[in-house]
C-alpha cells in the first residue's frame, strides 16, 4: 500500500460548493434530469454526464443550444421545484458535519448554483447547519465556470481571492475556481479527473486548525 499524501493549505476563508462536497444528492439529480431528458428525446446518460455543477438554465443550453432562453429558463423553473419536493436519499458527504462544526466562528461561504429554496431544502435534509454567508442563483448574472460566485463569496468575507481555497465537485466548479485566482480540493470521485490542487475521497480526509492570527490551516490526506 502506498504512503498516504498530506497537504497542507492555509487561506483566510473557505468557500464550499453544496451538492456533491457538501450535500449527497445524486439520486435526487438523476431522477429529475431523466426525466427532463425523456421529455426531449435525449438520452438520460449523455445528460447526466454534464449537469454537475451548473445552473439548470445553464445545463440545458449546452444540451438544446438551438433553444431559445426564455424556454430553457421556465424548464429550468420547474427543474427548481421538483428537486426542492424531492428530498430523498438526500445526505450529508462523509465528513461534512464535522467539517462545517470545525469552521464555526471562522470565515466561511456556502457557493452553490442552487437557488435559496433548494439549497435551505438540501441542507436541513442533510442535517448541515447554513453557513452565515450564501451565494446562490439569484445572487448572479452567470452560472459556474464563470468565477462570478466565488469572487461574491469573497467580496462578502472581505477576503482576497488569493487568500480563499475552494472546496467543489465539478468540472466546471473547479474551473470556476481557478478562474477567480482561488486554490481548489476537489472532492470526490468527479474531482479527481480535473487536477484540483489537492484531492480527497471524502471530508473526512480533512482536519481544520484556526491559526491564532485568525488563519485556516488545512490538512489533507489523501
Amino acid at each position: 500500500m502506498s504512503p498516504a499524501t498530506v497537504t497542507a493549505l492555509t487561506a483566510r476563508a473557505l468557500l464550499l460548493d453544496m451538492d456533491g462536497t457538501l450535500v449527497n444528492s445524486d439520486a435526487v439529480v438523476e431522477r429529475c434530469w431523466r426525466r427532463w431528458a425523456a421529455e426531449h428525446g435525449l438520452d438520460g446518460d449523455d445528460v447526466i454526464r454534464v449537469v454537475h455543477g451548473r445552473q439548470g438554465h445553464a445545463t440545458m443550453a449546452v444540451l438544446l443550444p438551438e433553444r431559445p432562453m426564455a424556454e430553457n429558463l421556465a424548464d429550468n423553473q420547474r427543474m427548481l421545484e421538483w428537486e426542492t419536493a424531492d428530498l430523498d436519499g438526500v445526505v450529508p458527504i462523509p465528513g461534512a458535519p464535522a467539517f462545517l462544526a470545525a469552521l464555526a466562528g471562522l470565515p466561511h461561504a456556502l457557493v452553490t448554483s442552487a437557488d435559496r429554496g433548494l439549497s435551505s431544502a438540501r441542507m436541513t435534509a442533510a442535517g448541515l447547519p447554513m453557513p452565515r454567508v450564501r451565494i446562490t442563483a439569484e445572487s448572479v448574472g452567470a452560472s459556474k465556470p464563470d468565477p462570478e460566485g466565488f469572487l461574491k463569496g469573497a467580496a462578502e468575507l472581505g477576503v482576497d481571492p488569493a487568500d480563499c481555497v475552494v472546496f467543489e465537485d465539478s468540472e466546471v466548479g473547479i474551473a470556476a475556481g481557478r478562474a477567480a485566482g482561488m486554490r481548489v480540493v476537489g472532492v470526490g470521485p468527479r474531482a479527481a479527473a480535473h487536477a484540483p490542487d489537492a484531492h480527497i475521497t471524502n471530508l473526512t480526509h480533512l482536519r481544520v486548525t484556526a491559526l491564532p492570527d485568525g488563519a485556516i490551516h488545512l490538512q489533507i490526506t489523501a
